[in-house]
């Protein structure tokens, strides 16, 4: 069974963000032929602790479970309010602070919130570089929702979510499983072990 990592950067509680980012785990959850592990992670939750990880460059406690849930993850679901016509701070602090290596490859789901579909386009010119840069593996379609869009059947919500959902399965079905060294699988001879060679 696949595991999908969820971010969700909502700051309040209940928040559209994290109903965004459930609609998409469930979407892509639903077309993976053996389901997924979802694992989600509210930045929220954290915010203290990822400013702490920026100064000493290193998480710690329940953050640091949260950053290797994201990046041992198959899959990745990242959704952010937009602020200011961007992703807000702390969904842009929680990436500064992973290794950039850390998710090279990864298939990733874009999403965002707002008030209006005025921002809408922060997915394509903020939320794509940034994971770009991190080498990431992002699908075609990110899904923007603003506060009319969960009011209503007819502002295409729900197709977005399955269309964006039905290609992070594909790409998480496509990706080949990470090599995985075996330490004992070419051992030391014990006679050279004793002759200390």
């Amino acid at each position: 069974m696949s595991t999908l990592a969820v971010i969700s950067a909502g700051l309040g509680q209940p928040s559209s963000t994290r109903l965004l980012a459930d609609r998409l785990a469930a979407a892509t959850a639903g077309a993976l032929a053996e389901g997924a592990a979802v694992e989600t992670v509210e930045l929220r939750d954290h915010a203290h602790a990822i400013v702490d990880a920026t100064l000493t460059g290193f998480p710690s406690g329940a953050f640091r479970a949260a950053v290797e849930t994201v990046t041992g993850a198959d899959g990745l679901i990242a959704v952010t309010p937009v602020f200011n016509a961007s992703y807000s701070g702390l969904f842009k602090t929680f990436f500064d602070v992973l290794d950039r290596d850390s998710m090279e490859g990864k298939p990733v789901l874009l999403g965002a919130t707002g008030g209006t579909e005025r921002h809408s386009l922060a997915i394509d010119y903020a939320m794509r570089p940034l994971l770009a840069y991190l080498r990431t593996n992002v699908v075609p379609t990110g899904v923007y929702a603003a506060s009319e869009d969960w009011g209503s059947a007819e502002t295409g919500l729900p197709d977005r979510i399955a269309r964006a959902g039905a290609e992070l399965a594909a790409l998480m079905e496509a990706r080949p499983a990470p090599a995985k060294d075996d330490p004992y699988e070419n051992p030391v001879p014990f006679e050279r072990l004793l002759a200390g060679r």
